[in-house]
């Protein structure tokens, strides 16, 4: 199935506005029995910049902690009325200086079914989302791993 991108991105702006701050964008986002996947870019603004004339690593980390949460939505959005996703912990490396715009590419490490199940019998999954940050030539500039987790609402 795919996922409406203009929706997740109106969604994730309106509930996390230091995304739209930024002036983050959606650019992909989809959700199947085969995987998901999120991409979301950030401009290149010279608001935004470190003392190199790139993208400022807290910008950098926005960006890929937000491709994690809009895949969180695509893939558990279904889940909402009984869990709510958390972001537990992450790591990020930086591997080469970005510069001009930067996209974030998002997918989970197992299947959404999977962690479903764990709800399912009533524990509280974790599971790792892993981006890639590339700079518009497609090199990749870092690497994030957010481990997520579905609290169950009381």
């Amino acid at each position: 199935m795919t996922i409406d991108t203009a929706a997740v991105a109106e969604g994730m702006l309106a509930r996390v506005p230091f995304a739209r701050t930024l002036g983050i964008r959606f650019t992909k986002v989809t959700a199947d029995a085969d995987g998901a996947v999120a991409v979301v870019e950030l401009p290149d603004d010279p608001a935004l910049h470190n003392h190199v004339g790139g993208p400022h690593a807290g910008a950098m980390f926005t960006l890929a902690e937000t491709a994690s949460g809009a895949i969180v939505l695509a893939a558990f959005g279904d889940q909402l009325h009984r869990a709510t996703p958390l972001a537990v912990r992450a790591t990020i490396a930086y591997q080469k200086l970005a510069m001009g715009v930067v996209s974030a590419t998002a997918t989970l490490d197992r299947a959404a079914a999977d962690v479903v199940a764990e709800l399912d019998a009533g524990q509280r999954p974790e599971f790792d989302v892993l981006v890639t940050v590339a700079d518009a030539a497609g090199v990749t500039t870092g690497e994030m791993t957010i481990t997520w987790t579905l609290r169950p609402n009381r």
